[in-house]
């Protein structure tokens, strides 16, 4: 294998060069090798560093072209390539060539990228993100029997012990990026279920979620849902353990919800957005500063208005009994929304 790699380093023939190249990556898996074997064979290959690395836990290997690790830190690399499994990304390969890289580079790392991605998948189970939707749903279903919820948690890699956290996303982004985000050292699976995200782990990071997203946690599946219910934007990722006793409106039948004048006050508002972010910046302040600061207004003006929607409500707006009516108005009013 060495002599072939100081022959494909001299080839002046480009296409007879990539023809070679496939070939030693075709020798390299009917050997069966590792991923430090495939880093090692494809840095004496290049005449430069090679390097891989894997999302799950964040392991990096680096081979110099003399065979031996290669010396941190690391430069930034010349050319990178994603490895995928699934059609997930799990990790990426690079050179880190002094100088543009080489002509063959491109296709090296494409090899090395498969390579990979089937040494990954030979000594699983495979670390994608992304998990069988059917294990996940009886993870989270309530109407699983323990044996099999714990038999389908073992099948997902989780250890028996600590009850294992668990997330409702919607998100712009890609599940499987939102899971690495917010979980980025320790296990994490994802699965869509229906309109929702959901992310099982070990532990979750509230600040990580990516902008535009929203999330509920908890340690089921209902709490977690029901925690996305009360996410807003100023508020878009939700502790269902912080919701306190406001968690009971989840459970508010909606016929009855309707038919509370607070909500139906607020409902004839439904045409005017300006006065519900109004009531909305002043409940969640509790000062008109800060609601004139997160409205851009002059308190001035906030004031003015907030007198004005008193009346039409009905509601004193400067006690504190009369903020809290309209706050837990616009909360039932938005669990009404979805």
């Amino acid at each position: 294998m060495e002599a072939l790699a100081v022959r494909l380093s001299h080839l002046d023939s480009q296409a007879e060069g990539a023809i070679r190249v496939v070939m030693f990556y075709d020798t390299l898996m009917r050997r069966r090798v590792d991923l430090p074997a495939l880093a090692r064979a494809s840095a004496g290959l290049a005449e430069c560093v090679a390097g891989i690395r894997l999302h799950d836990g964040g392991r990096v290997i680096r081979f110099a072209p003399d065979g031996g690790r290669a010396r941190a830190p690391a430069p930034p690399p010349s050319t990178v390539t994603p490895i995928s499994l699934d059609d997930e990304e799990i990790g990426a390969v690079w050179l880190e060539r002094p100088g543009p890289p080489g002509p063959l580079d491109e296709l090296l790392l494409d090899r090395l990228a498969l390579a990979a991605a089937s040494v990954v998948e030979r000594y699983g189970p495979a670390r994608t993100t992304m998990a069988d939707p059917a294990l996940v749903e009886l993870v989270i279903s309530e109407d699983a029997d323990e044996a099999a919820r714990a038999r389908a948690l073992r099948l997902l890699g989780f250890a028996p012990g600590p009850p294992v956290a668990v997330a409702a996303v919607v998100s712009p982004a890609p599940l499987d990026r939102v899971a690495r985000l917010v979980c980025p050292a320790g296990l994490v699976k994802a699965a869509p279920l229906r309109d929702v995200g959901v992310l099982l782990a070990a532990a979750v990071d509230p600040a990580r979620f990516p902008a535009g997203s929203r999330a509920g946690l908890g340690r089921s599946w209902r709490e977690a849902r029901t925690a996305l219910r009360f996410t807003t934007p100023g508020e878009p990722v939700i502790r269902y353990a912080d919701l306190g006793a406001l968690a009971l409106l989840a459970d508010v039948p909606p016929e009855i919800a309707r038919a509370n004048a607070d909500v139906a006050a607020l409902a004839r508002l439904a045409d005017h957005p300006d006065d519900l972010r109004t009531l909305d910046a002043y409940c969640s302040t509790g000062s008109l500063r800060g609601a004139a600061e997160l409205l851009h207004l002059h308190h001035s003006s906030v004031a003015r208005r907030l007198g004005q929607l008193g009346g039409v409500l009905g509601i004193d707006l400067a006690e504190p009994g009369g903020r809290t009516r309209v706050k837990i108005a616009l909360t039932v009013r938005r669990l009404l929304d979805g």
